[in-house]
Protein backbone atom coordinates (compact mmCIF):
# COMPACT_ATOMS: atom_id res chain seq x y z
CA UNK A 1 0.00 0.00 0.00
CA UNK A 2 1.13 3.48 -0.81
CA UNK A 3 0.39 7.14 1.59
CA UNK A 4 -2.54 8.82 1.49
CA UNK A 5 -1.62 12.11 -1.38
CA UNK A 6 -2.45 14.91 -0.92
CA UNK A 7 -1.38 17.08 -3.44
CA UNK A 8 -3.69 18.35 -6.06
CA UNK A 9 -3.48 15.86 -8.94
CA UNK A 10 -5.25 13.06 -7.32
CA UNK A 11 -2.62 10.83 -8.79
CA UNK A 12 -0.02 9.02 -6.69
CA UNK A 13 3.43 8.04 -7.55
CA UNK A 14 5.74 4.50 -7.91
CA UNK A 15 2.68 2.33 -7.19
CA UNK A 16 1.89 0.45 -10.27
CA UNK A 17 -0.79 -1.83 -9.23
CA UNK A 18 -2.69 1.08 -7.70
CA UNK A 19 -6.03 0.61 -9.44
CA UNK A 20 -6.14 -3.28 -8.23
CA UNK A 21 -5.45 -1.89 -5.10
CA UNK A 22 -8.12 0.30 -5.37
CA UNK A 23 -10.62 -2.52 -6.75
CA UNK A 24 -9.33 -4.91 -3.59
CA UNK A 25 -10.69 -2.10 -1.54
CA UNK A 26 -13.50 -1.39 -3.10
CA UNK A 27 -14.88 -5.28 -3.10
CA UNK A 28 -14.10 -4.98 0.86
CA UNK A 29 -16.38 -1.72 1.54
CA UNK A 30 -18.96 -2.98 -0.62
CA UNK A 31 -18.82 -6.31 0.93
CA UNK A 32 -18.81 -4.53 4.24
CA UNK A 33 -21.10 -1.47 4.39
CA UNK A 34 -23.43 -2.80 1.11
CA UNK A 35 -23.95 -0.52 -1.75
CA UNK A 36 -26.17 2.03 -0.58
CA UNK A 37 -23.48 2.39 2.86
CA UNK A 38 -19.92 2.14 0.47
CA UNK A 39 -18.63 5.91 -0.75
CA UNK A 40 -16.16 6.91 -3.15
CA UNK A 41 -14.21 8.47 0.07
CA UNK A 42 -14.28 5.42 2.15
CA UNK A 43 -12.63 3.10 -0.60
CA UNK A 44 -10.01 5.24 -1.42
CA UNK A 45 -9.18 5.48 2.47
CA UNK A 46 -9.26 2.29 2.26
CA UNK A 47 -7.40 1.76 -0.53
CA UNK A 48 -4.79 4.77 0.96
CA UNK A 49 -5.21 7.13 -1.70
CA UNK A 50 -6.85 10.14 -2.78
CA UNK A 51 -10.62 10.20 -3.49
CA UNK A 52 -9.75 12.10 -6.42
CA UNK A 53 -7.64 8.60 -7.96
CA UNK A 54 -11.03 6.70 -7.55
CA UNK A 55 -12.74 9.54 -9.64
CA UNK A 56 -9.74 9.45 -12.04
CA UNK A 57 -9.62 5.81 -12.41
CA UNK A 58 -13.80 4.88 -12.40
CA UNK A 59 -15.89 8.04 -12.84
CA UNK A 60 -18.51 6.69 -10.42
CA UNK A 61 -19.27 4.15 -7.69
CA UNK A 62 -21.58 2.44 -10.07
CA UNK A 63 -18.85 1.53 -12.20
CA UNK A 64 -16.04 0.98 -9.64
CA UNK A 65 -18.92 -1.41 -8.43
CA UNK A 66 -19.26 -3.11 -11.89
CA UNK A 67 -15.20 -3.18 -12.49
CA UNK A 68 -14.70 -4.57 -8.52
CA UNK A 69 -17.38 -7.57 -9.25
CA UNK A 70 -16.06 -7.98 -12.69
CA UNK A 71 -19.42 -7.90 -14.31
CA UNK A 72 -18.99 -6.70 -17.89
CA UNK A 73 -22.51 -5.10 -18.80
CA UNK A 74 -23.70 -1.94 -18.04
CA UNK A 75 -27.23 -1.53 -16.03
CA UNK A 76 -27.96 1.58 -18.35
CA UNK A 77 -27.47 0.10 -21.17
CA UNK A 78 -30.12 -2.73 -20.07
CA UNK A 79 -32.33 -0.07 -18.94
CA UNK A 80 -32.26 1.61 -21.81
CA UNK A 81 -33.42 -0.92 -24.30
CA UNK A 82 -35.66 -1.87 -21.76
CA UNK A 83 -37.29 1.66 -21.96
CA UNK A 84 -36.85 2.21 -25.50
CA UNK A 85 -40.23 3.23 -26.66
CA UNK A 86 -38.98 3.45 -30.33
CA UNK A 87 -38.40 -0.11 -30.64
CA UNK A 88 -40.97 -2.15 -32.76
CA UNK A 89 -41.25 -5.12 -29.76
CA UNK A 90 -43.26 -4.23 -27.02
CA UNK A 91 -41.37 -3.65 -23.34
CA UNK A 92 -42.19 -7.52 -22.44
CA UNK A 93 -40.40 -8.86 -25.47
CA UNK A 94 -37.45 -6.05 -25.04
CA UNK A 95 -37.01 -6.80 -21.80
CA UNK A 96 -36.56 -11.17 -21.88
CA UNK A 97 -34.40 -10.06 -25.14
CA UNK A 98 -32.61 -7.78 -23.42
CA UNK A 99 -32.16 -10.29 -20.57
CA UNK A 100 -31.15 -12.86 -22.94
CA UNK A 101 -28.28 -10.61 -24.41
CA UNK A 102 -26.90 -10.27 -21.31
CA UNK A 103 -27.20 -13.67 -19.61
CA UNK A 104 -26.43 -15.81 -22.66
CA UNK A 105 -22.98 -14.91 -22.63
CA UNK A 106 -20.78 -17.56 -20.53
CA UNK A 107 -18.56 -14.79 -19.49
CA UNK A 108 -20.91 -12.01 -18.93
CA UNK A 109 -22.63 -13.67 -16.57
CA UNK A 110 -19.93 -15.79 -14.97
CA UNK A 111 -19.48 -12.89 -12.52
CA UNK A 112 -23.06 -11.85 -11.63
CA UNK A 113 -24.06 -15.98 -11.41
CA UNK A 114 -21.48 -15.86 -8.31
CA UNK A 115 -22.92 -12.62 -6.90
CA UNK A 116 -26.30 -14.58 -6.88
CA UNK A 117 -25.07 -17.48 -5.78
CA UNK A 118 -23.70 -15.72 -2.96
CA UNK A 119 -26.96 -13.64 -1.89
CA UNK A 120 -28.68 -17.37 -1.67
CA UNK A 121 -26.45 -17.55 0.99
CA UNK A 122 -25.45 -14.57 2.83
CA UNK A 123 -27.52 -11.69 4.44
CA UNK A 124 -24.54 -9.17 3.18
CA UNK A 125 -24.66 -10.30 -0.53
CA UNK A 126 -27.84 -10.11 -0.56
CA UNK A 127 -28.00 -6.99 0.72
CA UNK A 128 -25.40 -5.53 -1.66
CA UNK A 129 -27.37 -7.25 -4.51
CA UNK A 130 -30.64 -6.17 -3.36
CA UNK A 131 -29.44 -2.20 -3.31
CA UNK A 132 -27.49 -2.35 -6.80
CA UNK A 133 -30.48 -3.73 -8.34
CA UNK A 134 -32.64 -1.12 -7.13
CA UNK A 135 -30.20 1.44 -7.28
CA UNK A 136 -28.61 0.25 -11.06
CA UNK A 137 -31.03 -1.26 -12.34
CA UNK A 138 -34.99 -0.72 -11.23
CA UNK A 139 -34.07 2.93 -10.84
CA UNK A 140 -34.04 3.43 -14.47
CA UNK A 141 -36.31 0.83 -15.71
CA UNK A 142 -38.96 2.98 -13.73
CA UNK A 143 -38.54 5.92 -15.96
CA UNK A 144 -40.44 3.64 -18.73
CA UNK A 145 -43.10 3.48 -15.68
CA UNK A 146 -43.24 6.69 -14.90
CA UNK A 147 -46.73 7.50 -16.48
CA UNK A 148 -48.28 3.84 -15.34
CA UNK A 149 -50.61 3.28 -12.90
CA UNK A 150 -48.81 1.44 -10.05
CA UNK A 151 -45.50 2.05 -12.06
CA UNK A 152 -43.36 0.89 -9.84
CA UNK A 153 -44.94 -2.04 -8.63
CA UNK A 154 -45.40 -3.19 -12.18
CA UNK A 155 -41.67 -2.50 -12.84
CA UNK A 156 -40.73 -4.09 -9.83
CA UNK A 157 -42.56 -6.93 -10.68
CA UNK A 158 -40.70 -7.37 -13.95
CA UNK A 159 -37.75 -6.95 -12.52
CA UNK A 160 -38.54 -9.86 -9.95
CA UNK A 161 -39.93 -12.12 -12.45
CA UNK A 162 -36.33 -11.87 -14.61
CA UNK A 163 -34.31 -12.61 -11.59
CA UNK A 164 -36.29 -15.28 -10.80
CA UNK A 165 -35.80 -16.91 -14.39
CA UNK A 166 -32.02 -15.84 -13.76
CA UNK A 167 -32.13 -18.14 -11.06
CA UNK A 168 -33.89 -21.02 -12.15
CA UNK A 169 -32.33 -20.93 -16.11
CA UNK A 170 -28.57 -20.66 -14.99
CA UNK A 171 -27.94 -21.20 -11.23
CA UNK A 172 -30.33 -24.06 -10.35
CA UNK A 173 -30.94 -25.48 -13.94
CA UNK A 174 -33.99 -27.04 -14.04
CA UNK A 175 -34.95 -28.62 -17.25
CA UNK A 176 -36.60 -27.72 -19.57
CA UNK A 177 -36.32 -23.87 -18.47
CA UNK A 178 -32.64 -24.39 -18.36
CA UNK A 179 -32.21 -25.77 -22.39
CA UNK A 180 -34.71 -24.33 -23.85
CA UNK A 181 -34.25 -22.08 -27.14
CA UNK A 182 -34.07 -18.49 -27.03
CA UNK A 183 -36.71 -17.36 -29.48
CA UNK A 184 -39.19 -20.18 -27.42
CA UNK A 185 -38.59 -18.64 -24.34
CA UNK A 186 -38.87 -15.28 -25.95
CA UNK A 187 -42.62 -16.36 -26.99
CA UNK A 188 -43.27 -17.46 -23.55
CA UNK A 189 -41.99 -15.28 -21.23
CA UNK A 190 -42.75 -11.61 -23.39
CA UNK A 191 -46.64 -11.91 -22.91
CA UNK A 192 -46.11 -12.08 -19.36
CA UNK A 193 -43.66 -9.11 -19.22
CA UNK A 194 -45.80 -6.91 -21.16
CA UNK A 195 -48.39 -7.67 -18.40
CA UNK A 196 -46.56 -6.10 -15.78
CA UNK A 197 -46.47 -3.15 -17.86
CA UNK A 198 -50.23 -2.98 -19.26
CA UNK A 199 -52.21 -5.65 -18.12
CA UNK A 200 -54.76 -4.96 -15.80
CA UNK A 201 -54.74 -4.73 -12.53
CA UNK A 202 -57.80 -6.12 -10.08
Amino acid sequence: MGKVLKGRSGRRRGAPDTKGEILAAARAVFGERGYDGATMRAIAAAAFVDPALVHHYFGSKEKLFLAAMEIPWDPSVIADAIADHTADAGIGERAIRTFIGVWGDPVGRAPILALLRSAMQHEAAARLLRQFVTRAILGRVLAAFQDVPNGALRAEAMVSHLIGLAIVRYVVKLEPIASVPDEELVALVAPVLQQYYDGALE
